[in-house]
């Protein structure tokens, strides 16, 4: 059945709309390599076949390829951006440029050729620039022939060899990868230290390895019966192998990456989720993490369900745990996690990076440029999940997120959600940009847009996006189709600019038997109000004030009594909210009870006890 669902969404996924003015199109690159690794000096040799197809309007003259390992270079612009900026990645800090010339990265391309013909190209830091001998017209497809060379750098970021935890290999970002050309041009960014945009495409690759080496990773494995390690199905007898190493074959089809790590210590257990996906552990043969790496394998296939229920199905027939790396990264089909952890640092890397198969790894969002949509959706759903499936559950689970956002707001240091993800003056307002302020957009939303209404918007956009490359207005506008609001304000304010929200409650005025509640509007960014009266009797009473500028009013909650009030433009400061009762009769006036507005002030968001025992009397 995932197959057919994959299959059909292959065949739909070109001719869908985007929101950029123009008919949806996205090129597409089929590769087919064979590796062969020494796993003594840490170097491998390949060669590549790449099929690309140019769905777009433009002729091509020139192609580019990443190479990433050229970043584990001293000298590189990775290793001089870390030595100087501000706040350095404690992960890399001036590590780079102490690496010998056998522990560092590279990859280097011996030749290349289109439709047979031999072709000029330069590598520029880890950049490939190719001169093509004839350019690829609209509709057409060009062959790519390559042999290239590399070698594993000594892990530091992500990528690398003979990890902290002592794993061999973590092979992600490790081959000549085409770039990616969109509405936008050609997406050749050098690789400084964030994260990645990929073309979608079918992938076929060869590994050979010493024999002793277990491999998990992105795509299927076509010949479990020769390789055994766990692959092979239960009850069937692996063939012997007499040479020193094995060729693992694995296809992957439609993805925009493939990754994969290596260990000849890695146990390796499956187990079959309730919707048919494989799940498979690979992790170090270590009593210390043994109990841990067992039990995160139930909670695993739980959050597998979660977004299953709360996004859309995921696709793939298999998704792989695997120690490695140097922190926790997603990559196609697979994510590599660092293993040494207590149990609930376990569950929440894992839901983390399991998230992100659907928000970047199906719906694929440049994370150059649109970081936040990748990191902060993950950070959004990937919170949630955990906790559905924790002993205690939170009534407010993003009220971190939004006291995170109000120091990012407060701090001086904050950059617009639309800056490069290379081009923010410190790692930590990157951080505090992409994950947790774009954590806050979704769980704002729902604040603004309703809790159902947002739920929608999540089904749909996947429906709609699911293998292409979303942009910001492609998400805003499922929301406004979805919810019938006008929403371009929200999306600009809140990730084009630094504007804060700040809301207040002033004063009350009394005119005879009606009170009126004053209300000011400091900060810039505009939004729609929920106001709790409360009254000295013990009942309270719940306000909406529109946002003009919305042209839509949020429907109330379900069995939730609501008193509508006039639309509130944004150009006016103040607002006045008139009660019908006696100043007397208050007790607390309260803007967005439930803190999901991400006011900056909270302090003036009420206004308590505003009657004082005189005037009671």
């Amino acid at each position: 059945m995932k197959k057919i669902f994959l299959a059909l969404t292959i065949i739909t996924s070109v001719w869908a709309q985007a929101q950029n003015n123009t008919s949806y199109w996205q090129q597409k690159v089929d590769y087919k390599m064979e590796v062969d690794m020494d796993v003594e000096n840490f170097q491998y040799t390949g060669n590549q076949e790449l099929t690309y197809t140019n769905n777009s309007p433009d002729t091509l003259d020139r192609v580019f390829y990443h190479l990433f390992f050229n970043a584990f270079q001293p000298g590189s612009e990775m290793d001089v951006r870390s030595r100087t900026i501000k706040d350095p990645d404690r992960r890399v800090g001036d590590r780079i440029s102490k690496l010998t010339e056998a522990e560092q990265g590279y990859l280097k391309v011996n030749s290349l050729t289109q439709d047979g013909a031999s072709l000029t190209f330069e590598e520029v830091g880890t950049v490939l620039e190719v001169q093509l001998s004839k350019p690829i017209l609209p509709g057409e497809k060009a062959s790519f022939k390559m042999d290239f060379k590399g070698q594993v750098p000594q892990q530091i970021r992500r990528s690398g060899r003979n990890n902290a935890e002592g794993v061999a290999l973590s092979m992600t970002q490790w081959y000549p990868k085409m770039a990616e050309y969109d509405f936008q041009g050609w997406h050749a960014d050098p690789y400084i230290g964030r994260e990645f945009h990929g073309v979608w495409g079918d992938f076929d690759v060869k590994i050979a390895i010493d024999k002793r080496f277990t491999i998990g990773g992105t795509g299927y494995l076509q010949n479990p019966q020769e390789i055994g390690h766990g692959y092979e199905a239960e009850g069937t007898k692996v063939k012997q192998h007499k040479g020193k190493k094995h060729t693992w074959h694995f296809v992957a089809p439609m993805v925009h990456d493939f990754a994969w790590a290596a260990d000849p210590e890695f146990v390796h257990d499956k187990r079959t989720a309730a919707d048919g996906t494989v799940l498979h552990f690979l992790y170090k043969n270590d009593a210390e993490i043994k109990e841990n790496w067992k039990n995160l394998q139930p909670k695993t296939e739980e959050l597998l369900l979660f977004f299953n229920k709360h996004i859309g199905a995921y696709p793939w027939d298999q998704y792989s745990v695997i120690q490695g790396g140097d922190g926790g990264m997603e990559y196609a089909m697979a994510t590599l996690i660092t293993g040494k952890r207590n149990f609930g640092s376990l569950v929440g890397v894992t839901a983390h990076e399991m998230a992100h198969a659907w928000f970047q790894h199906l719906m694929a969002t440049n994370e150059s440029v649109h970081e936040w949509m990748d990191e902060g959706f993950t950070s959004y759903i990937s919170t949630l999940a955990e906790n559905e499936i924790s002993s205690s559950k939170e009534e407010n689970v993003f009220a971190g997120s939004f006291r995170g956002y109000a120091g990012l707001a407060k701090s001086g240091v904050e950059q617009p959600l639309s800056t490069h993800a290379d081009r923010y003056n410190l790692n930590g307002a990157y951080g505090a940009s992409a994950y947790t302020k774009g954590s806050v957009f979704l769980a704002q939303l729902g604040y603004i847009i309703g809790q159902e209404n947002l739920q929608k918007t999540l089904h749909r956009y996947y429906d709609e996006w699911k293998f292409k490359h979303p942009t910001p207005n492609d998400f805003i506008r499922i929301a406004e189709k979805v919810s019938g609001a006008e929403l371009d304000w929200y999306l600009i304010d809140w990730t084009q600019t630094t504007n804060t929200i700040d809301y207040a409650v002033t004063d009350l005025t009394e005119e005879g038997e009606t009170t009126n509640i004053n209300l000011e509007r400091i900060g810039l960014m505009p939004m729609p109000l929920d106001v709790k009266v409360s009254y000295t009797d013990g009942t309270s009473e719940m306000i909406y004030i529109p946002l003009q500028m919305m042209r839509w009013n949020k429907p109330a909650e379900e069995g939730m009594e609501r008193t509508l009030a006039k639309d509130w433009a944004w150009a006016y400061p103040t607002y006045t909210l008139n009660i019908d009762k006696p100043k007397s009769t208050i007790s607390n006036i309260q803007i967005d009870p439930a803190g999901l507005m991400a006011d900056i002030n909270r302090e003036n968001n009420q206004l308590k006890e505003t009657v004082t025992t005189e005037e009671k009397e």
